[in-house]
């Protein structure tokens, strides 16, 4: 493989879980087992809505405890702000400039290890321990702001229109990973400075209609960054408090907002399709295909995230819920978190140290071996896998409790452990394969 096909490819961490020493039956069973109890024992043990998150507010922010006054004061802190900004920007113009001016080939430049290891991959451990730091870090909202100095124009007061909600996000999400997956040069310079240049330039369009709120929802780093967050220790009450909460108060306090459901589907549709991309069988099919290549991969990535919505859509209606889909769509925030714990972990712990490595000098080098040995990696990611749906189940309980009546409250929820089992046993089904 190509060196640059293999950095982009190896963004969910392609090439070292397909021969991973993981028995099928025993993955399977374990991980039907797994869901099979924890339904059973919800039906049993938690009758009514423990979860506080989404009666906190229309804010979408879970009470907690109140950290210390001198963390508050430090995080809240103009210097802290400016800081953070300027950090964000920096590593922007420092990935514009290797990718404007390094050398086209992934071993010796860092711009591409970058987007796809330490940028992609890196928001997960970032917005799991920090929460929704990455708002403060975005280049873009700073680009924003330090436009409207220069041209000494006032923030737009008209905010987004609600309809839009996180569409904009979830489109920004399937470029983003058409890009990576299907594009047929996805770490070359041209390639991710067009990509770079046309997202930047579509933000900072949106966000001189709309102002910085836009950024939230429409831009799709920040909201991927804000969804993994629900599930951070670590959050701000309503009236801006910094609090330690339970994770699970934070994932229940997620917006129901138009696109929720399908930004999620195509964070699970494009994993699905990375681990589909590293099979035998589609890696012939790609390179024997009329259509081509990328077209073909093309249509395969839309094909695997629109089956995946379907699925989701047709569970969620079999509840009998009214608006279902929004309602129950935060469940899947723990579910691709454990793909995304299980894809990214080989790659952020070995391409982005060597990113770092290379931004900083470094001559071109072998790539970190995995810390983990193959057998402790494929724990690692099966757990992952299963312990996300655990926590969706755990997540959409909670939900239907609160919106069925008692007599529907478990065999209503029915629909969703089918749907829970089925991107289970088609997640593991692709990690084994």
């Amino acid at each position: 493989m190509a060196d640059s096909e293999h950095v982009a490819r190896s963004a969910h961490g392609i090439g070292t879980r397909h021969d991973l020493p993981v028995s099928p039956f025993y993955a399977f069973a374990g991980a039907f087992a797994a869901l099979l109890v924890s339904f059973l024992g919800l039906g049993l043990l938690w009758s009514r809505s423990c979860l506080t998150g989404e009666a906190a507010g229309l804010t979408g922010e879970a009470a907690g405890r109140p950290l210390p006054a001198a963390v508050q004061r430090c995080a809240d802190a103009r210097a802290t702000t400016l800081a953070l900004r300027a950090l964000g920007l920096a590593a922007y113009l420092a990935l514009l400039a290797h990718l404007l001016l390094g050398p086209d080939d992934p071993a010796r430049n860092p711009a591409p290890a970058a987007v796809y290891a330490l940028f992609w991959a890196g928001l997960v451990p970032l917005s799991l321990l920090c929460g929704p730091l990455w708002r403060r870090l975005n280049p873009l909202r700073t680009l924003h702001l330090l436009g409207r100095a220069l041209l000494r124009r006032p923030e737009p007061d008209r905010a987004p229109p609600a309809p839009l909600g996180l569409w904009p996000a979830a489109l920004g999400l399937a470029a983003f990973t058409w890009l990576e997956l299907a594009s047929p040069a996805p770490a070359s310079r041209a390639a991710l400075l067009t990509f770079l240049g046309a997202y930047t330039v579509l933000q900072l369009a949106a966000a001189a209609r709309w102002g910085e709120a836009w950024f939230a929802r429409g831009d799709a780093f920040e909201a991927y960054a804000g969804l993994l967050a629900r599930l951070s220790p670590f959050g701000r009450r309503a009236d801006g408090r910094l609090v330690v909460r339970n994770p699970l108060d934070g994932l229940d306090a997620t917006e129901r907002v138009p696109g929720l459901a399908v930004t999620l589907c195509v964070l699970l549709g494009s994993t699905a399709y990375d681990g589909l991309s590293g099979t035998a069988g589609w890696t012939g099919s790609l390179q024997t295909s009329p259509l081509g290549r990328t077209p073909t991969a093309t249509l395969g990535l839309l094909a695997v995230i629109g089956v995946t919505g379907a699925v989701y859509a047709l569970c969620t209606a079999a509840t009998r819920v009214r608006g279902a889909g929004a309602a129950f769509a935060h469940s899947l925030v723990p579910v691709a978190l454990g793909y995304l714990v299980a894809h990214y972990f080989t790659l952020f712990t070995t391409e982005a140290p060597h990113a770092v490595a290379l931004a900083v000098g470094a001559g071109p080098g072998p790539v970190p071996e995995p810390p983990l040995e193959p057998g402790a990696l494929a724990a690692l990611q099966v757990c992952a896998v299963v312990t996300g749906h655990v926590l969706g189940v755990v997540a959409a309980h909670d939900r239907a409790v609160r919106l069925q009546p008692p007599e529907r409250a478990v065999s209503g929820q029915i629909p969703l452990l089918v749907l829970m089992i089925t991107y289970t046993l088609g997640g593991l089904g692709l990690l084994v394969a």
